[in-house]
């Protein structure tokens, strides 16, 4: 179900373990309305309207973020996240790759600062595809679907999409989330293995295999953009 109030357009997921109604502003500022089974367009719409402003004010809060992103500065000290938390950046001379991770902190080569960003990003999608394959096996077992394998790369706005064969793709700044947000998104893209779209029974199945994800959805949705910027 589609939920029309003015100018706003969202999508209704109805849940039998759900008792209130929770509107999300998701990280492509796209929206989306949790439900009770049962509950009227009227009620739907009018709870909508009590939150308006409130998603006037995220949405703009979120176009204002995009605008503003915040680089890294590539400096000694500096924190860079790895699975929810932040490790420390050691500059140094003498080592063999331009970027390694010992003891929970990352070394960065000095000569390699021209070239940070690349490697970081190449680090977190060689480590990110490791990680989340591990992830997308156990988890496959419970679903019950077999994947033919995953790519890590730059999704843009999107932290996983499921594509033709059963290969299923994440941004690899998936990696930097903390594991239990990070496997949501393993588990979400899983069920679409299932189910292409989501339909009222993607959300079923998805709550079948992770009854909690609605908190972990919303987590990501308010906090995902914490990982912008390299």
């Amino acid at each position: 179900m589609i939920l029309q109030v003015d100018d706003l357009e969202i999508p209704v997921r109805e849940s039998t373990r759900r008792k209130t109604l929770q509107l999300t502003v998701e990280r492509d500022s796209s929206l989306s309305l949790s439900s009770p089974v049962g509950v009227s367009a009227d009620v739907l719409e009018s709870f909508v309207r009590s939150k308006q402003l409130w998603v006037y004010k995220k949405l703009a809060e979120k176009a204002l973020m995009n605008k503003q992103v915040r680089h890294k500065k590539y400096v000694q000290g500096e924190g860079f996240l790895y699975l929810g938390r932040h490790h420390r950046l050691n500059l140094v001379d003498l080592q063999t790759e331009p970027l390694k991770w010992v003891n929970g902190r990352f070394h960065l080569h000095s000569e390699a600062l021209p070239e940070a960003r690349k490697h970081f990003i190449r680090w977190y999608s060689g480590r990110g595809k490791k990680w989340l394959w591990q992830r997308v096996q156990d988890f496959a077992q419970r679903l019950e679907v077999n994947p033919s394998g995953i790519n890590v790369q730059d999704l843009g706005y999107r932290w996983g999409s499921c594509g033709k064969g059963g290969r299923l793709y994440f941004h690899w700044k998936t990696i930097l989330l903390p594991a239990r947000i990070a496997e949501y998104v393993v588990v979400h893209e899983l069920v679409h293995l299932h189910e292409p779209n989501h339909s009222a029974e993607f959300w079923l199945r998805l709550e079948r295999a992770m009854p909690d994800y609605e908190e972990r959805k919303q987590w990501l949705a308010e906090h995902g953009m914490d990982v912008e910027g390299l």
